[in-house]
């Protein structure tokens, strides 16, 4: 070690009161200090009043049309078009298969009727878009020597007779949409259920965690039973019930949360040996989490699955910050300050810096808004107004409290003896003798070399990093979950897929019966066709050609879209009669439909390339294909946007990352030095994102923008320390050494809590969930661990031998000093900078 032993006496500081200038420091700690007991009653009734709001007026639920990009042109399509196109949205799939037989036996039928009935009358659902066998809407037509005779598939004639049963297998032989519901094996048929997102009357949105409830207490739990009929299996699917069974896993997200706090009382206080400074620490940033819930149910948001995580965050940061904040109070009295002063020494001293720690975190999270997603925007705001909360109760409320309680003698003695000359380099002590090795130039620039061989090796791997979905199903869940074992049931037993891809042909009303209109969209049928990934298309112009091949005897010949107006239109009425969800009752849209075998993001791509190219070259005035409308149409919208924001985001956090350390250290050469390693944690979560099989989602999105912005919260801390004992005259590796001591065990240990805390969220039954707390416990540990390493072998290159002395204002943004090794003459001085 190159410190001088009078560097590293231990000299008392002031523990008198008396002898302490209570008028010394700035202005705010003044106001603060001067006034604790207003402070803490002040914070005791908001705490009561946001706590009785969140208690109270916090919802939970979610939106269909939050997870959409508002406006991306696929999605105003839709959205201009969907009263329209009602089947082609937001929709659930209900299939009841009949354990003991097929669906053609009297008692299954009639337990279908039940069911039919009680799912249209179910609040939030179309009615008049739900199609059962037993909808009068799901019809048969043929012809015969008289014309064509047509009626309900289920019609009058139904008594549950052998005779009417048998007449019914008829009547689904004889019309494709029944074909479509019942399953290829006839053990099952499904219920098409569309849903609306508002009531017509009450304009409230649907409430998705009771739809759901209602669907398992009333549907399934009711009929998937033997006691009236026959032994029945209820499977439904949809984005209602994939946010269902989403809010029934949140439970287990409260044991996350309160695992999480157990896992930061334990870590903190095997570190600290103070039970009082623990719970001061650990409750103020429960209060803040509870500030937090309590502002935004005031302000109108809803807790939903995916920024469920944002209470979690907000605890984790602020626990982050208290931590340093215990830390700093402990040190001072170890050395001999009343609690007090050592109170008011520590604020002075990490305020500033913290404050732009949590600035960078708000406006890392606050330039999420520019993604097109509501809900991603929401979780923007809803993380912002956290973060932001946290400077009034981790950087004001806590070393107020702890001004009271101070902290216990043993845990003093511990924080002595393990600070002792004689103690360090002992055990773990090697480790931060290591990393003080690396501020030389033998050790720094091979550290540098590996740490971009690294980068690069996982910026090349992280180029095959997809967006969009890579397996069939729902992400979202387990493969083993009760909905994606319902879907891969309705996968392969029904040949009408769950994800279809509308294109959606516009023409002036009552031009959809047009020769060239109908020409065009088989055009475009055809050419879905023979894309990859697409299983059959459905569209106007099939039917038309039915019908009048029908209206001449079943000729193969009139298979085709006559050009005689008259033929088409007598052809179209009789369409839009028994098929009335190919059109639209003005005959001024229909959607040209393409049934696709999975939602996987390479086949959303090949289908959307296809229909735009033949929508670029083929839209006209009066005739326009637009894109697009159906499930797989708004989730290659959805991946679309997703691209994009994904590089908006990285490059917007950044720079506000950058500009505000650029604010903080006053220094390019410290912004680089803060930076990289952040940069370097991205580069290796992208890559180990493309390891796991994941993609980037509206889930994972804001993952990264997280991890950078918890991350440069160890740069702060430990650049500014750094930098601090550098302007004050100390050697790099006397200050590293110093920055170690007093902010870098403190870093270690929370970067090691908070992944602790999140990789239990890899047990979670949400898959995604537990997707992101395996990202995130990553970029914890990496960003904790790059910046322990990479800061002192940048500081090398970029910060050595030492920064020019900066001035005044700028070395009060960065002092965050002592460990209680300084002299008091040193101490008090770079107090006073701060």
């Amino acid at each position: 070690m190159t410190d001088t032993k009078s560097s590293r006496e231990q000299t008392p500081v002031i523990s008198n009161l008396n002898d302490f200038d209570v008028n010394s420091g700035n202005l705010p700690e003044r106001l603060i200090f001067k006034n604790r007991i207003l402070v803490a009653f002040i914070c005791f009734i908001i705490t009561i009043v946001l706590g009785y709001l969140a208690a109270t007026k916090l919802e939970m639920n979610a939106s269909f049309e939050k997870m959409i990009p508002q406006n991306h042109p696929f999605i105003q399509n839709y959205l201009n078009y969907k009263s329209e196109l009602p089947g082609l949205g937001n929709a659930i799939r209900v299939v009841v298969e009949n354990t003991e037989g097929d669906v053609f036996s009297e008692d299954y039928l009639e337990k279908l009727r039940q069911i039919t009935r009680d799912l249209s009358l179910t609040d939030g659902v179309h009615r008049v878009g739900v199609q059962s066998l037993w909808q009068p809407s799901v019809r048969w037509v043929e012809v015969t020597e008289e014309g064509f005779r047509g009626d309900a598939v289920i019609g009058d004639f139904y008594d549950g007779s052998p005779e009417s049963i048998e007449q019914l297998k008829r009547n689904v032989a004889r019309s494709r949409v029944a074909r479509d519901l019942v399953g290829d094996d006839e053990k099952s048929s499904m219920i098409f259920v569309p849903l609306m997102e508002q009531d017509p009357r009450t304009k409230e949105p649907l409430d998705y965690r009771k739809f759901a409830t209602e669907l398992e207490e009333n549907i399934r739990a009711k009929y998937a039973n033997g006691d009236s009929g026959p032994e029945v299996k209820i499977r439904i699917i949809g984005f209602a019930k994939l946010v269902g069974d989403l809010m029934d896993g949140l439970a287990k997200v409260a044991t996350f949360f309160a695992l999480a706090v157990l896992i930061a009382v334990v870590i903190i206080y095997s570190y600290s040996r103070c039970a009082r400074s623990t719970f001061a620490v650990v409750g103020v940033s429960l209060a803040g989490v509870l500030w937090q819930l309590g502002v935004v149910s005031a302000l109108g948001f809803v807790i939903d699955p995916f920024t469920i995580l944002v209470p979690f965050v907000v605890f984790a940061i602020g626990v982050s910050h208290g931590a340093q904040m215990m830390n700093g109070i402990l040190k001072d009295v170890g050395q001999g300050a009343h609690a007090l002063v050592a109170a008011r020494h520590t604020f002075r001293r990490l305020f500033t810096p913290g404050v732009t720690a949590l600035i960078s975190d708000a406006v890392g999270f606050a330039v999420l808004m520019v993604i097109d997603f509501p809900i991603i925007k929401d979780l923007a705001i809803t993380a912002s107004i956290g973060v932001a909360i946290l400077i009034i109760t981790n950087l004001i409320v806590l070393p107020v409290f702890l001004s009271y309680t101070g902290v216990n003698k043993a845990a003093v003695r511990r924080d002595i003896q393990h600070s002792s000359e004689k103690e360090y380099g002992k055990g773990i002590g090697h480790v931060w003798v290591l990393l003080e090795k690396l501020t030389e130039r033998r050790l720094a620039l091979p550290t540098l070399i590996v740490a971009g061989c690294v980068a690069a090796g996982a910026y090349v791997i992280g180029l095959n990093l997809e967006v969009g979905d890579l397996d069939s199903g729902a992400p979202e869940l387990r493969a083993d979950s009760r909905y994606n074992t319902d879907n891969r049931y309705i996968t392969e037993h029904y040949s009408m897929s769950t994800d279809q891809f509308a294109v959606i042909v516009a023409t002036p009303e009552g031009e959809c019966l047009s020769y060239e209109a109908l020409t065009e969209a088989d055009r475009l049928a055809w050419r879905l066709q023979h894309v990859p990934g697409v299983q059959s298309t459905v569209a106007l112009p099939d039917a038309i050609r039915t019908i009048t091949a029908g209206a001449y005897e079943g000729s193969a010949k009139w298979m085709t879209i006559a050009r005689s107006q008259g033929i088409l239109n007598f052809a179209g009425n009789q369409v839009l009669i028994h098929n009335p969800e190919l059109a639209n009752t003005e005959c001024s849209v229909f959607p040209v439909i393409a049934n696709l075998t999975d939602h996987k993001a390479a086949t959303l791509e090949r289908v959307s390339g296809a229909a735009l190219g033949f929508a670029e070259t083929h839209s006209t005035g009066d005739r326009k294909f637009l894109l697009a409308a159906g499930s797989a149409g708004i989730e290659a919208a959805t991946n679309s946007t997703v691209e994009q924001a994904s590089t908006e985001m990285k490059l917007y956090v950044y720079l506000a990352v950058i500009l505000l350390c650029l604010v903080a250290f006053r220094s390019w050469r410290a912004v680089v030095v803060a930076v990289v390693p952040l940069f370097i944690t991205t580069l290796l979560c992208e890559a180990l994102m493309v390891v796991l099989g994941l993609g980037i989602k509206v889930a994972t999105l804001p993952v990264i923008a997280l991890g950078v912005g918890i991350g440069v919260d160890y740069a702060l801390y430990l650049l500014s320390t750094q930098l601090a004992f550098q302007r004050s005259g100390f050697t790099l590796r006397e200050s590293y050494h110093k920055a170690l001591q007093y902010t870098g065990r403190t870093v270690a240990l929370v970067g090691a809590m908070l992944a602790v805390a999140v990789i239990t969220w890899a047990w979670s039954p949400i898959k995604f969930q537990a997707d992101m707390g395996i990202l995130l416990t990553f970029m914890f540990l990496a960003n904790m661990v790059g910046a322990l390493v990479l800061i002192p072998a940048l500081s090398h290159f970029l910060l050595n031998p030492a920064p020019i002395v900066a001035s005044d204002e700028s070395e009060g943004q960065g002092a965050v000093p002592s460990n209680g090794n300084e002299s008091n003459s040193e101490r008090q001085a770079l107090c006073e900078s701060a």
